[in-house]
């Protein structure tokens, strides 16, 4: 409770994922609305998946759409893949592939699928998908080290 008493963000985002895994809906949104407001990236994504399903809070698109936006403008690939989905509902494809050629290039899995998809079907340039895959392949790359690789093998 120290690091929340002392206003930092993380701490209040992880309290209100656990708070939001226990059930209490509102009072992730209040430890979210806090550390988005302090600029946490991960909050406003969470208060995206808040607003766009309705639990604890009221349904309101414009509201995860704004949350959404600002998680992904602060590097969130997963923001930033909903987005992309976003615009393609909305029949806005060039819109859709930026966002998700950005997700992938951040290691965004999903994005990069979608990427492969919309390349196969035309909506993507050739020269677009092969940098989108290299930028992809490079964060996955960097994120590699002997640690993760034995916490993998290892199970923890």
């Amino acid at each position: 409770m120290k690091r929340i008493e002392a206003n930092d963000p993380v701490a209040m985002c992880f309290m209100g994922t656990e708070r939001y895994h226990e059930g209490d809906y509102k009072k992730a949104f209040e430890y979210w609305t806090e550390a988005a407001a302090l600029g946490d990236v991960d909050a406003h994504y969470q208060l995206s998946t808040l607003y766009h399903t309705g639990k604890g809070v009221e349904k309101d698109e414009k509201r995860a759409l704004h949350h959404a936006e600002q998680a992904a403008i602060g590097g969130h690939h997963m923001a930033r893949h909903n987005l992309g989905c976003e615009e393609e509902e909305c029949g806005r494809m060039d819109r859709a592939v930026k966002h998700w050629i950005i997700a992938a290039k951040l290691g965004d899995d999903k994005s990069l699928e979608a990427v492969k998809v919309h390349y196969k079907a035309g909506f993507v340039s050739k020269d677009d998908f092969a940098a989108a895959l290299r930028c992809y392949q490079a964060t996955i790359d960097a994120s590699k080290s002997p640690q993760r690789e034995e916490a993998e093998r290892t199970g923890i």
